[in-house]
């Protein structure tokens, strides 16, 4: 059953996303103006659409990240200043990729915000891989 979905996530910074694609292996598609779903809206009772989205947006966007080995796309929609990123959670590999909810695309934005933010304070930073994800410290 294939169903669009929103990630829970407030995107200012457009140069983040695209150094969080980076770190993911993943392709952001400056100015491409469709992504890939399933093409039709199912039970949209169960899966509501988004605010602010219409069954005709679908497959639109400003933007798109391809995920290696994911038959379908995450689109990038600017939307009263900010951007949203919907995909189709249906391609399972694409879940995988992005994690539960984005989550794994969400931390990899939030470190790309947090690094750009440290260095034009002229603050360093040193990461670390952990089990439970990232671990950003900031040297002042």
């Amino acid at each position: 059953m294939s169903h669009v979905s929103h990630i829970q996530l407030k995107i200012f910074d457009l140069s983040a996303i695209k150094r969080a694609c980076k770190r993911l292996g993943f392709t952001f598609m400056e100015n491409q103006k469709t992504y890939t779903w399933y093409g039709k809206l199912i039970q949209p009772d169960l899966y509501p659409l988004p605010e602010g989205i219409t069954e005709a947006d679908l497959g639109h966007c400003d933007h798109a990240i391809k995920i290696p080995g994911a038959k379908y796309e995450i689109g990038i929609v600017k939307r009263n200043g900010s951007y949203m990123l919907l995909c189709d959670y249906w391609d399972n590999k694409l879940k995988q990729a992005i994690g539960e909810n984005g989550g794994l695309f969400k931390q990899a934005y939030g470190v790309e915000v947090i690094k750009e933010a440290v260095l034009k304070k002229h603050y360093s930073y040193h990461e670390t891989q952990v089990n439970s994800g990232i671990e950003i410290a900031i040297i002042l």
